[in-house]
């Protein structure tokens, strides 16, 4: 069984190209997607649909509902699902999506021994001051707004007595998958802001300000989910704070912000790890590979 990861900011064409891939190679899907895990966000998240998966067998779509936790531990154990179908059923593996640090964390792997969350003794803010007093270059690498990377880090502290940097120094990580091939798609800046500026009407013309009335009245506004791009900036639309042409607008100029941190943070983890090119050349690395 082989593996690959097709990575890219979004709206770059990675679904489409790996379902394509998928029929070439005789490969299965695992989605890569913060958004995409959760049921009823389809219109917001642009997962594709049944009709779009074309047959091929998904992983990561549809896994848990909006109001429900999915995070790194659960991406994990969601990848070794689709890993052990994969082998029983003599098929290849593409993993693909934008969010970089789950695939960042099948290549690195996860220190094992803190499985504990403890709770919070400060706010969110205080305990992001706290630890970056104890551990300044560990906490550099965290967003002030990153409430999971921040309880996790917290939880090292409580639990080990030890500050991130010390834990991760005597705990080793050990590779989830080692032989992970990674190919990133790659779109002149221009190009890619028209591609999202397109994605974004046929997300409006799709009916995502319905999608969102409907999980508002569902989920409430609580759920992490509901302060994604897409969901966020037309829950401002509905507070009757920005116009219809404002929401398309700030829809498309946040995605776009989005992808230029993803293309960054692809460049800075994966640039001696991958092959790059353009979509319509990409297919013919991959089935190089194969």
């Amino acid at each position: 069984m082989k593996e690959i990861a097709i990575i890219g900011p979004t709206a770059s064409g990675k679904t489409s190209l790996s379902i394509e891939m998928a029929h070439k190679t005789n490969s299965i899907i695992l989605s890569v997607d913060s958004l995409s895990v959760y049921k009823k966000i389809d219109i917001a998240s642009a997962k594709p649909t049944l009709k779009e998966r074309d047959g091929i067998k998904h992983f990561g779509i549809d896994e848990v509902y909006p109001d429900q936790k999915f995070d790194v531990m659960e991406f994990i154990t969601c990848y070794k699902r689709a890993k052990s179908y994969a082998e029983d059923n003599s098929k290849n593996l593409i993993i693909v999506g934008g969010t970089g640090f789950y695939v960042k964390t099948l290549l690195e792997g996860m220190s094992e021994g803190i499985n504990e969350e403890v709770t919070l003794d400060y706010s969110q803010e205080e305990t992001y001051e706290l630890l970056s007093k104890l551990d300044f270059a560990y906490m550099q690498k965290i967003e002030k707004n990153d409430s999971y990377r921040i309880r996790k880090a917290y939880s090292i502290y409580k639990v080990s007595g030890l500050v991130p940097s010390e834990y991760f120094l005597k705990n080793k990580k050990t590779p989830i998958s080692k032989d992970l091939k990674i190919f990133e798609i790659i779109w002149p800046r221009d190009e890619l802001v028209q591609r999202i500026k397109l994605r974004t009407k046929i997300m409006l013309d799709d009916g995502v300000i319905n999608e969102v009335i409907d999980l508002e009245k569902k989920y409430t506004r609580e759920p992490n989910s509901m302060s994604a791009i897409g969901i966020i900036e037309t829950l401002d639309y509905l507070d009757g704070k920005i116009t219809k042409l404002e929401l398309a607008e700030k829809i498309a100029t946040n995605t776009a912000r989005l992808a230029k941190r993803q293309a960054t943070f692809n460049r800075g983890q994966f640039n001696d790890l991958q092959i790059k090119n353009s979509v319509d050349k990409l297919n013919q690395d991959i089935l190089k590979f194969f």
